[in-house]
């Protein structure tokens, strides 16, 4: 088993190559050209001192200069007090709610927000129409079943903006303490999600806020909500902003990354390693091993053990869909099926590569997003 000299990363990782030289992986390359291209340190704050500038020109006259998604989680919350307490930017905060959140998750939220003054914007789903939503891509046999919450978050997102006139759009996504998730784990898109919802769909999607391309296309042109990223040139100790987090604002962490909301919880943890052989974890291992927060051998013991997985889960997941013990085991042993089963709107983001290319130039959508959905597949 080829294993990458500065990260964790093997051969089992989708569309990985190694450095016959020096072994090191396609993705740790990646990594390098982002952190050149997003610097921390003296640069890095002059830059993000620069955006807040720029952020708080744009929202002169408004109500509130940014938006800004929150969780719960670390990432967000540590966000929303660096752009607000630090930098001094009028938040709107906004969540979609699937109401699959954990208890701590909620009050993470609330907690992190009153203490700050920040404003909350929220669209909750209907629970049967989204549960329906999430047994069509069970019954799908294809590994994107959380999916449909990153799709309404954004959404979500884009629609508080066009209502308050807010023109930058703050996302707590840090390379750095996460890494790249392999191309070829995840997909995503609206169209994707009518499709699988279409073939297997017993509600109609009434309150989801889906994501359609030509929607997209208006808030980006039209509507010029840029997307930025500030943890990118901060430097960020995700261990530090915890503890930060407990003491201000009573903040509680939820065990791990992507767990503080309970179905989020139950793919990564269950779904993915049981069904697909994947392990999330060694994304976020392998950022630490690239940092110097960790040994590779300390981060592939870890990975010897098994994820952190919430005790009576799996049942709750499984009772709240409706399935029986035998139903629920026919699920998890569908044939595997794949995004390419499905009308997408990959065929496209990859005749708009140009066009992608200039939207993310212009701070429009994020370089992942040229660099994951426009590639040829």
């Amino acid at each position: 088993m080829i294993v990458c000299t500065r990260c964790i990363y093997d051969e089992t990782v989708p569309n990985v190559s190694f450095d016959p030289h020096d072994g090191v992986c396609n993705y740790c390359r990646q990594i390098e050209g982002l952190e050149a291209e997003y610097p921390t340190g003296a640069e890095g704050k002059a830059r993000l001192e620069k955006m807040v500038d720029d952020i708080k020109a744009a929202g002169r006259g408004k109500k509130y200069d940014a938006i800004i998604g929150v969780s719960g989680g670390c990432d967000s919350s540590y966000l929303v007090h660096q752009m607000k307490e630090v930098y001094g930017l009028r938040l709107l905060a906004a969540h979609f709610d699937n109401t699959w959140n954990s208890t701590v998750a909620t009050e993470n939220i609330q907690n992190v927000l009153e203490k700050l003054n920040v404003d909350l914007f929220t669209v909750v789903v209907d629970n049967k129409e989204y549960d329906d939503i999430y047994r069509s891509f069970l019954q799908a046999g294809v590994k994107d079943i959380d999916i449909p919450t990153d799709i309404a978050l954004a959404t979500t997102l884009y629609r508080a903006a066009e209502k308050f006139g807010i023109k930058y759009m703050i996302e707590g996504h840090s390379f750095r303490t996460e890494g790249v998730a392999p191309l070829g784990w995840v997909y995503m898109d609206g169209k994707y999600i009518q499709s699988v919802h279409n073939q297997f769909g017993k509600l109609p999607m009434k309150t989801f806020p889906n994501l359609w391309l030509k929607d997209q296309l208006r808030w980006m042109l039209f509507g010029g909500i840029k997307k930025v990223r500030p943890i990118y040139y901060l430097d960020y100790d995700k261990e530090a902003a915890k503890q930060l987090l407990a003491e201000k604002y009573g903040w509680q962490w939820y065990g791990g990354h992507h767990l503080e909301n309970r179905f989020t919880a139950f793919v990564h943890s269950y779904f993915f390693p049981q069904r697909w052989g994947i392990d999330f974890r060694i994304a976020g291992f392998s950022a630490y091993c690239r940092n110097g927060w960790m040994t590779r051998e300390e981060a592939m013991d870890l990975m010897r053990q098994p994820p952190h997985i919430e005790a009576g889960l799996v049942d709750f997941v499984r009772k709240r869909l409706g399935y029986s013990d035998g139903e629920f085991e026919q699920i998890m042993n569908l044939p595997k099926k794949n995004y390419t089963d499905f009308d997408t709107y990959k065929k496209t983001f990859e005749t708009m590569r140009p066009f992608f290319w200039a939207m993310y130039k212009m701070d429009l959508v994020p370089k992942s997003f040229y660099m994951k959905y426009t590639a040829k597949s």
